[in-house]
């Protein structure tokens, strides 16, 4: 090994050891694979993926999901990790807390804890998303990790409708596309 080799090799390996101020903290990770809503099916094509961490009591989710209308869509966290039926095997918007569904800038007693807005889908491009929210957690009375994003035809009113519909599910109509969080296995990023 020339001089030059073994400097850069030592600025590779030993000054990144060297300017580390304590042990290297695995941030946690989930994923969810979104699918288009098959009715009376299982969905089989994947329309987009969306990565989650978690850290200091924020969720983070980042992604893009294809082949959405243009527009305005409900996002929500649903119950039940089960992308059956048009995605209604999913069940209801996660709502552990037994509120009034809400947007996701309000306090907990104002929303279901799987309430995160809406996401805007430009015309002739992908949907991207980038969501913070200190509401879900990945375990525990609020954790998603098991349950399924579900995407809605329509925008969500966060719940100002004023009435049942509003109250409940936002108006955000049918589904489109869901997909189950899954915890990602260390390493495999």
């Amino acid at each position: 090994m020339t001089a030059t080799e073994m400097l850069l090799f030592a600025s590779l390996v030993f000054i990144p050891m060297a300017t580390c101020s304590g042990p290297m903290v695995r941030v946690p990770r989930a994923r969810a694979l979104i699918y288009r809503a098959v009715t009376g099916g299982n969905p089989s094509t994947a329309i987009g993926v969306l990565d989650l961490t978690e850290r200091n009591g924020v969720v983070t989710i980042i992604g893009s999901v294809d082949g959405l209308p243009p527009g305005q869509h409900g996002f929500h966290v649903h119950e039940f990790g089960d992308v059956g039926n048009g995605c209604l095997a999913a069940g209801n918007h996660f709502n552990p807390l037994r509120s009034d569904h809400g947007s996701p800038v309000n306090s907990p007693s104002r929303r279901h804890v799987g309430d995160l807005g809406n996401i805007m889908t430009p015309v002739n491009d992908s949907t991207l998303i980038d969501i913070q929210d200190s509401l879900i957690a990945f375990t525990g009375t609020r954790g998603i990790v098991g349950r399924a994003f579900a995407i809605h035809a329509n925008v969500d009113d966060l719940g100002t409708g004023g009435n049942e519909g509003s109250r409940t599910t936002g108006n955000a109509g049918s589904r489109l596309a869901c997909g189950i969080i899954g915890y990602v296995m260390p390493g495999n990023d």
